[in-house]
């Protein structure tokens, strides 16, 4: 995407500061890879003067790098997508071989005292084999493991027949494991338990199988400064365009917010079974945003 069409820093903090005045108080930024943006540590420093929790999701393979930098602005909890804990299996999926450099990198965090959330991806003929592979990691780690059901974006190849659901892995862990269910805090999109005896904890993010539309309270901003109220909507609103061109976006932000559907941004609300994915109108999950 051509450089002038992307948000610049200082049009990041100015848009993120109307968010915040309209009562936002937690930025997260995301991708893709946003650790890769040029000038990512301009954009980090200047949300972290913000009145925000300022966190964020990577893939993991450059974190080394922006520990000081986390430490300096106040970030203390990070997202670390892995969806594979075998070396080759990660490497086939993500076309990277990065597994041993991101594991290392998720302990530097945990030595330097940031929360380290796991994303999964639960696909049907990876997840079952590896389940216990990451419930195994709390045991001694203070993790935090969430399992996400597969959901059907632009490109990804869904088919429903893919989607393992969070009931069904939490049939599988009870089989070997004394389960315990944790509070979920307000407008919570994961579902918490915890393996007694266990450091950290697991959870699961039932998007698909137990929708949780009523309680989401969160909204996104692409690259190109296209807000979306639901992470499968179609619908966007130009706030990049509008800020560029003088037009004050708090009328805008609150317009899209009021536009949100009742579920699943309109698009499929009979349940998962039902979805056909060549029919889904939205970007890629890269272009929106975890």
């Amino acid at each position: 995407m051509p450089e002038e069409k992307l948000m610049q820093p200082f049009e990041i903090e100015e848009i993120a500061k109307v968010f915040v005045d309209l009562g936002v108080n937690k930025i997260r930024l995301t991708g893709g890879e946003p650790l890769i943006r040029p000038g990512v540590e301009e954009i980090i420093e200047r949300l972290a003067i913000l009145p925000v929790e300022l966190t964020l999701t990577t893939n993991g393979a450059r974190l080394r790098k922006f520990i000081g930098l986390f430490k300096n602005t106040g970030i203390t909890s990070v997202n670390v997508s892995i969806d594979s804990l075998k070396p080759e299996v990660f490497a086939h999926i993500t076309r990277r071989d990065t597994f041993r450099q991101i594991w290392e990198n998720i302990h530097l965090l945990l030595e330097n005292n940031i929360r380290v959330k796991i994303n999964t991806v639960a696909i049907s003929g990876v997840i079952e084999n590896e389940l216990f592979n990451f419930v195994n990691l709390t045991r001694n780690l203070p993790l935090h493991i969430r399992f996400i059901e597969f959901m059907p974006f632009s490109g990804n190849h869904w088919k429903n027949n893919k989607v393992v659901t969070a009931q069904q892995m939490i049939e599988i862990v009870s089989r070997d494991y004394d389960l315990v269910k944790l509070k979920d805090e307000p407008h919570a999109t994961a579902k918490k338990y915890k393996v007694i005896g266990h450091q950290g904890t697991i959870a699961f993010i039932t998007t698909m199988s137990d929708q949780f539309c009523g309680e989401c309270n969160r909204m996104r901003l692409t690259a190109d400064g296209k807000m979306k109220n639901c992470i499968f909507g179609k619908d966007e609103i130009d706030i990049l365009g509008a800020y560029r061109a003088g037009v004050p976006i708090k009328t805008l932000i609150r317009e899209s917010v009021i536009k949100k559907h009742e579920a699943m941004g309109g698009q499929f609300i009979n349940g998962y079974r039902k979805i056909n994915p060549e029919k889904i109108e939205n970007r890629s999950m890269i272009q929106i945003g975890g």
